[in-house]
């Protein structure tokens, strides 16, 4: 059995002490792995055994899944990931930060606009430069970031109800260029086509293979995604853990109390702005060549209240809950779907149920959906789950 030594302290009768080795198992130390020695232990991101095997799995099972399920399977995990890189973002503004933002999908299109003119090809309507996706998605990160940056000043001197009317504002002002800057987008119910989606010279919208496996356009693009979100989400979890995570939950419990502490009010609302944007930018060029042509009508309320309802359902100020709220949102509609074939009583031949279209099913479930987790679980799924864990960590005991 693997030991660990630890010394102990012994007087002899003449008065000299000696000093003798206890070996304590390491199955004992394994057996309790909330006993931390550190803060540093304690903020860990696999502070637990449990938490790394889960978390080793789960990524394993999310890189394993498209070569087990359908490409239209593949294509909705694509939309799946590239949510979850937006709903972090909205996550690290409003869910840390405190800062309401209804203007999330402005960012976003600013982000799909640029890859697809960095990325895109060049017609006689549209600019296009035909780069490499290893530079146009960096950049689709940099310029809505700098976009955040010019508002950010002016958001930072609002809160509450302000805050929501501005952003909501912004929101219908990028919705005017959208609409007329037609050498960016293509103009108002016309669009363009997205960036190429050629990463290190290789086109991805062709088939290849790796090792032997297949790799078509729908599992390169899901894999380009999920290895994207990977890294921004242990990119955000570490910032949410250090020096600027804390000033942004001191910002978001109570700014005044935080300026007189020493946290700069105007810095702190600026960088969460401007990180949020970058995120936002990013799932925007990932989610132009998931769907294909982009329109300047996608990029309204309605897909910034999908993913408020990302943070909201998911849970606030939990990355896991952004991704977990991310999958319910875009799978929920694909859910119905298999219901309504599940039961072909309740569906009349149109495909309506009850009278109503599954877009007003799927709107009036996440209204009700955002109601209930507001008043029953703030903390969202991620709450529930950590009910249920504790539930069985505690069980038999109600404690």
């Amino acid at each position: 059995m693997t030991t660990v030594s630890n010394l102990s302290g012994q007087t002899t009768p003449d008065g000299t002490v000696t000093q003798t080795k206890i070996k304590t198992p390491r199955a004992v130390l394994r057996g309790r792995p909330k006993v931390y020695t550190s803060y540093a232990a304690d903020q860990a991101i696999w502070n637990t055994p449990a938490k790394m095997w889960w978390t080793i799995g789960l990524v394993v099972l999310a890189f394993a899944a498209p070569f087990l399920i359908a490409n239209d399977l593949t294509n909705l995990l694509a939309l799946a990931a590239v949510y979850a890189i937006g709903g972090i973002g909205l996550n690290l503004l409003t869910g840390y930060a405190g800062q309401i933002s209804l203007g999330h999908a402005f960012f976003v299109g600013a982000g799909a606009y640029t890859a697809a003119v960095f990325g895109g090809t060049e017609t006689k309507t549209v600019i296009g430069l035909g780069w490499d996706m290893a530079l146009w998605l960096p950049l689709s990160a940099i310029v809505p970031g700098l976009l955040g940056l010019i508002v950010a000043p002016l958001a930072s001197r609002v809160r509450g109800l302000y805050l929501a009317m501005l952003t909501l504002g912004l929101l219908m002002l990028g919705e005017h260029f959208f609409n007329h800057w037609t050498a960016i987008t293509g103009g108002g119910g016309i669009g363009r086509a997205p960036a190429e989606v050629v990463l290190f010279g290789t086109d991805l919208s062709k088939p290849f293979k790796v090792g032997g496996v297949l790799i078509n356009e729908q599992r390169a693009l899901y894999l380009v995604a999920l290895v994207v979100l990977i890294v921004l989400a242990v990119i955000a979890r570490n910032l949410a853990r250090s020096k600027v995570g804390r000033a942004f939950a001191a910002v978001r419990d109570r700014d005044i109390a935080a300026e007189v502490m020493g946290v700069p009010l105007q810095r702190t609302k600026t960088l969460a702005f401007v990180v949020s944007s970058a995120y936002a930018g990013v799932a925007g060029g990932l989610l132009s060549v998931v769907i294909g042509r982009i329109s300047p009508e996608r990029w309204n309320l309605l897909l910034s209240i999908d993913f408020l309802a990302i943070v909201l359902i998911g849970g606030i100020a939990t990355i896991s809950g952004s991704i977990m709220g991310a999958c319910f949102i875009v799978l929920l509609p694909r859910l119905l779907e298999e219901l309504t074939q599940l039961f072909p009583s309740i569906t009349s031949e149109s495909g309506d149920i009850a009278g109503m279209s599954l877009d007003e099913i799927k709107t009036i479930l996440f209204g009700l959906l955002i109601v209930g987790m507001v008043v029953l679980e703030p903390r969202g799924m991620f709450g529930l789950w950590t009910r249920i864990r504790n539930y069985f960590k505690g069980w038999p005991f109600s404690y």
